[in-house]
């Protein structure tokens, strides 16, 4: 298929993979976020991943301290390798961490979240929306990227073919509604902010607590 495939986990003997992804939308989503996150504080990362978000996050705004997480011990490996290499002092450790269960942290001055809702059961996406709702304070930022469907809007061919090939692959994934998200995030105190086109046909969420 061509246009976009989600990036999973494979054994392999590299420690250190790579989301070939990430260096086309690094440098967009960050500036995004430079519109957004805290000058300074904790910015907790969900789903990071191979761990190449987080270090070039880290880089380009050093006065934040990044926590990245994931589920997947393969990609807990990937980004402390990331880590390990870039040598930024800004990163902590990877956290093991599952969107859908009890989250082992209790605060963060905002919540970013990459490339997950599409490739995880819907579990995952409420479960964010709940713990995120529940550790960031007052006005804090809630920052969900990746491709959404929307309705009334007619959905990019590429799209629509990814939509089709997740759920081949996986009947617990697919393209998630914008406005099934915000129902969820407003049953939990979160408010949407912006919804923000993205290259690729993507879109950034903006939800604020």
């Amino acid at each position: 298929m061509s246009g976009p495939q989600p990036f999973v986990f494979q054994a392999g003997a590299d420690v250190k993979r790579h989301a070939p992804a990430t260096e086309r939308n690094r440098d967009v989503i960050a500036k995004t976020l430079a519109r957004l996150l805290p000058a300074e504080g904790l910015v907790l990362e969900v789903a990071s991943g191979t761990g190449e978000h987080v270090v070039h996050f880290a880089k380009m705004f050093p006065a934040l301290t990044w926590q990245p997480s994931d589920t997947d011990p393969i990609a807990l490996a990937s980004i402390n390798a990331w880590r390990a290499e870039s040598d930024v002092p800004n990163v902590r450790p990877a956290m093991l961490l599952d969107a859908s269960a009890d989250w082992p942290i209790s605060q963060a001055d905002a919540v970013i979240c990459i490339n997950m809702t599409h490739i995880s059961p819907w579990a995952a996406t409420v479960g964010l929306l709940h713990k995120a709702a529940r550790l960031l304070p007052p006005s804090a930022v809630l920052f969900i990227y990746g491709p959404f469907n929307q309705r009334g809007v007619p959905l990019a061919d590429s799209n629509a073919a990814f939509d089709v090939s997740l759920r081949q692959q996986n009947a617990e994934w697919g393209l998630r509604y914008v406005e099934d998200i915000v129902e969820k995030a407003d049953d939990v105190g979160l408010r949407l902010n912006r919804v923000i086109a993205m290259p690729a046909n993507n879109l950034s969420l903006i939800f604020r607590a």
